[in-house]
């Protein structure tokens, strides 16, 4: 007979995650063990192992959750966009506000997503490299649709590759309660590509 599972079960997953992807971003994830998270868990190793079978299987659920999250991003604020009347530029800018607005709050995970990926098996390495790139062709489509005038099929990965490296490494130096916070930096990034798009 198959063991029933707890009525909280996800949510100790979930939290289980959280910790898993603030220890992998503090001590890298070749160098935390499961006792190592089931500490930072406040657990004991056997009961880590009721939850995961191994840490490899907590990095894959970690990526693939995050990079499900993403692509959902995309579809909420394309599918808002379209229900506003927003232009392709407003849509745009939309992705900016929404994908930094998830970066604030997902600083671990995205270290994890940025660092960790080279660590998983071939073939859910793929399944996340997959949906990264679905990510970056989601952006690409949207770039060029906000700015069809300077967005070409030869300048497309540049442009739309400059786009993510404004955005992504926001965890390395933009500190929630600073000077700046995500919300303006998603302005600055804006108004930047609005300003050289329109003026290239």
């Amino acid at each position: 007979m198959a063991r029933t599972r707890a009525p909280d079960h996800e949510t100790q997953r979930d939290q289980i995650l959280e910790l898993a992807a603030a220890k992998f971003a503090q001590t890298s994830y070749p160098s935390t063990s499961m006792s190592d998270l089931a500490a930072a868990s406040g657990t004991s190793k056997a009961r880590l192992y009721h939850y995961y079978e191994s840490k490899e299987a907590i990095l894959f659920d970690l990526l693939d959750r995050y990079t499900k999250r993403l692509m959902l991003i995309i579809a909420e604020v394309e599918g808002a966009s379209q229900r506003r009347g927003h232009d392709e530029r407003e849509s745009f800018a939309e992705l900016i506000r929404a994908f930094l607005a998830e970066y604030e709050t997902s600083h671990s995970r995205h270290v994890a997503l940025l660092n960790d990926v080279k660590y998983l098996v071939d073939a859910q390495r793929e399944i996340i490299l997959n949906r990264q790139r679905d990510v970056v062709a989601a952006f690409t489509r949207q770039l060029a649709r906000a700015y069809p005038g300077h967005v070409t099929s030869e300048n497309q990965t540049a442009l739309t590759m400059m786009v993510f490296g404004m955005i992504n490494w926001t965890f390395t130096w933009l500190k929630p309660g600073g000077r700046m916070g995500y919300r303006d930096f998603a302005e600055q990034v804006i108004a930047m590509v609005d300003h050289g798009l329109k003026g290239a």
